[in-house]
């Protein structure tokens, strides 16, 4: 979509990870937790349901793929996921995005929400490439 813009928030805080038919695919540059975001390429989209129903089913599509790839990062990390989180809140990044975060029990914020816990810690050079070859490669990007 020509008008599509990606919020700067993601810029900052996120790398690129690739494309998908509906959405931009980002992960979160935070190790302690394998994470992705996927946003939709739709412009002044902030809710689900500001979506066309073709592009709901897109997007629940592209986030069971995703979470395949966060259950591969870990796998990648040997941090292997045992639980999903996935959420599109918004409140903050006003652009529609979903977050789909694999957890552990020994996670940092285990078994509570992970915003709000601690400072981000960036991945090193050697994870951030391990982390993204195994999320492409899940998705076949």
């Amino acid at each position: 979509m020509a008008d599509f813009a990606l919020h700067t928030d993601f810029e900052a805080s996120s790398v690129p990870i690739g494309e998908l038919d509906l959405c931009c695919v980002r992960m979160q540059n935070d190790a302690r937790w394998p994470w992705l975001i996927l946003i939709p390429r739709r412009v002044d989209v902030a809710d689900l349901d500001h979506l066309p129903a073709e592009d709901r089913h897109r997007l629940m599509e592209e986030q069971i793929a995703a979470m395949g790839a966060v259950r591969r990062m870990g796998e990648a990390l040997l941090r292997p996921v045992i639980k999903l989180n996935v959420a599109a809140l918004g409140n903050v990044t006003p652009q529609l995005h979903v977050h789909v975060i694999g957890r552990r029990r020994d996670d940092a914020a285990w078994p509570s929400p992970v915003w709000g816990v601690g400072q981000a810690q960036p991945y090193s050079e050697g994870s951030r490439v391990v982390a993204t070859a195994a999320a492409r490669d899940a998705l076949g990007l």
